[in-house]
């Protein structure tokens, strides 16, 4: 039987990882790398996965993709302050969804997240020696229903079968209580790049029960690079009269300064943030640096904001749980912004107690959604995981009233019904509105979908008994049924195409991406194949310009290999023709090494061995990097 995989697909990295010998392990990628950047970058007729995407942004703002979480399942109208601070093109689509534009494309949120599913699922294969095909996917515990289909359909177009979506923090748990044989009441405590979430599970003796679950899907570690952003956006400002807003490139340097700056701050006390020639003077047209120091203690007074934001789904969750601060054993930390010491001092703030930090806040959530891979498809037993709905589920009633039918931390799966009637006599059909949220009114809530009941008897107002019947799957996929009792009147809806794709806008980028698929892995061997020779030729003229003594005669024959080379790699399009050119100029490096050593001597073992290695696919990838 195939492996089925668990995958966190997250707003900044995404993670892949699979059941081994009754343990859940984290796979590398093509890279060799534990985590994969949620990145997806065009270039004229190149895309870009991961890494590679992320590496070139500052050159190709415009053209690289990221933090597209933020975005899924989502409507323009739901994000449009946010669009605005991207340095890529985000635009309302016809349906009022979300559109991404590059090179005059546009491209859907669940696309690009499935291009980096694809990368994921493609680069376990290689490590797996088998094609994956299931998966269970992890989304935010307070994603809605629209976000959770979307995440779904990201999945279907990746070419993956999705077993089932699982909340962030239970799959926290569920790697952190595989082992755990006593009983304990858990926080998990989720702060990502894009999403914050906290449940409170009881676990142990292999069950996992949620007790509640609370969030914001708009607060995350970028919000605090874009504190950073905008800290130094003004200081700018204030200086040059330059506002480096406006300039999409000088935009994706301060995005990746503000991170650098965040990460380095989380262990010490101050950083030096610089980015010369960031803007030119409208005055001189000279150009202008930015060199600036910033402190914790500064960082930590531009995000208090955002750190203040966590306190209310904390307090919103032990409330739902009916449990105290002192009822809880252990608090987990989930999410690479939990690294930043003043999230970790906020939480030890409010819970009075050390967070508990013996899981990795950057691959727990992989290893439990491939412990629940490993339940569904039967290689892990004795595990019993039981969630909850995040939002409550209801239905417009007279009035513009929101009536719930299933409350926010029920249990799933979960059937309610409940019968309602007419309002007017005579009344042949009903609207049935779907919706969720917390709000009183109907408006206020979240719409999910609407259908009709015709073909009722007439009778007067409040004769017919409507039965209406809500069932929310274990991926928290809502079914509505609505019944009239006395004739047998049926009608029906499976909440889906709330992310705004109909099913045959889905089903025709499954096909695109099927159709796509070897276009693109002959895209990617050929980016591969230009970067190793571009290494090779980088490793060449290093060789050459550090050969003091050589003569020009002995450099010649080098020389016009490496201006071959670079020639191949901003030319050739013949993957073959690439590797060979590789094999030839590693060739001819290591016999120019041996004729300009001092008396016959060897060259240096690191560049020796990046030579001879040149042809190797496995050494010299997308990601090498020669010394120096």
């Amino acid at each position: 039987m195939a492996k089925a995989v668990g995958i966190d697909l997250g707003t900044t990295n995404s993670v892949i990882a699979v059941m081994e010998g009754g343990e859940p392990v984290v796979l590398v990628n093509a890279e060799g790398n534990r985590t994969t950047p949620s990145v997806v970058a065009f270039k004229g007729d190149q895309r870009l996965v991961g890494q590679v995407a992320k590496r070139q942004a500052v050159l190709n703002p415009k053209g690289t993709l990221f933090e597209i979480k933020r975005f899924i399942g989502r409507t323009w109208d739901e994000i449009k302050h946010e669009a605005e601070r991207a340095p890529y093109e985000v635009v309302r689509g016809d349906d009022g969804g979300v559109r991404f534009v590059v090179e005059g494309k546009q491209y859907t949120p669940e696309e690009i997240s499935a291009m980096v599913l694809r990368k994921l699922a493609e680069d376990a294969g290689e490590r797996l020696g088998e094609k994956v095909t299931k998966a269970v996917i992890t989304v935010p515990a307070y994603f809605n229903n629209a976000q959770r289909e979307a995440t779904q359909n990201a999945g279907r177009i990746a070419g993956l079968e999705v077993l089932r979506i699982v909340n962030e923090p239970t799959a926290a748990a569920l790697a952190y209580g595989l082992e755990k044989k006593g009983n304990e009441t858990v926080l998990v405590f989720d702060l990502g790049g894009g999403t914050f979430d906290v449940s409170v599970l009881e676990v142990g003796d292999g069950v996992f029960e949620v007790r509640s679950t609370s969030g914001d899907t708009h607060l995350g570690g970028s919000d605090m690079d874009y504190a950073i952003v905008q800290w130094l956006a003004d200081e700018f400002q204030k200086e040059y009269s330059v506002d480096l807003r406006k300039d999409k490139q000088a935009l994706q340097r301060l995005l990746e300064a503000a991170e650098k700056a965040k990460i380095e701050l989380s262990s010490l006390p101050e950083t030096t943030i610089s980015l010369p020639f960031i803007a030119m003077d409208p005055g001189s047209n000279a150009p202008l640096y930015l060199d600036t120091k910033l402190t914790r203690a500064k960082f930590e007074e531009l995000i208090a904001p955002l750190l203040q934001r966590v306190r209310g789904p904390l307090e919103q969750a032990l409330k739902d749980a009916k449990l105290s601060a002192s009822d809880i054993d252990e608090v987990i930390l989930v999410g690479g912004s939990t690294r930043v010491p003043a999230v970790k001092a906020i939480v030890k703030e409010i819970l009075g107690k050390e967070p508990n930090q013996s899981v990795n806040p950057d691959e727990v959530v992989a290893l439990g959604a491939a412990v629940q891979a490993g339940v569904l498809t039967g290689t892990v037993d004795d595990i019993v995981l039981l969630d909850v709905t995040p939002l409550s589920l209801g239905v417009e009633t007279k009035g513009g009233v929101f009536t719930k039918l299933i409350d926010r931390n029920t249990t799933v799966p979960v059937r309610k019904t409940e019968v309602f009637s007419t309002a007017s006599n005579n009344q042949t059909g009903v609207e049935v509105v779907v919706l969720q949220g917390e709000r009183a009114m109907a408006s206020q809530n979240k719409l999910l979908g609407r259908f009709q009941l015709e073909g009722i008897p007439p009778m007067p107002a409040g004769m017919p008994q409507i039965e209406i019947t809500y069932d929310l799957d274990a991926n928290g996929i809502l079914h509505v049924t609505a019944k009239e009792k006395s004739t047998g009147k049926e009608a029906s809806i499976t909440i889906q195409n709330t992310t705004t794709l109909s099913e045959e806008e889905v089903e025709r980028m499954v096909k695109d991406a099927q159709a796509h698929a070897e276009e693109d892995r002959k895209a990617r061997e050929l980016a591969e194949a230009k970067n190793q020779l571009d290494g090779v030729r980088l490793q060449a003229q290093k060789a050459l310009d550090d050969a003091e003594g050589a003569t020009d005669e002995q450099k010649k024959d080098l020389q016009a290999a490496v201006e071959q080379a670079q020639k191949a790699v901003d030319e050739e399009t013949d993957k073959g023709r690439l590797e060979t050119l590789a094999r030839e100029l590693a060739e001819k490096l290591q016999l120019f090494q041996a004729n300009t050593q001092p008396q016959g001597g060897q060259a240096p073992e690191g560049e020796a061995q990046a030579a001879s290695d040149a042809g190797d696919d496995d050494v010299i990838d997308a990601d090498f990097k020669p010394a120096g």
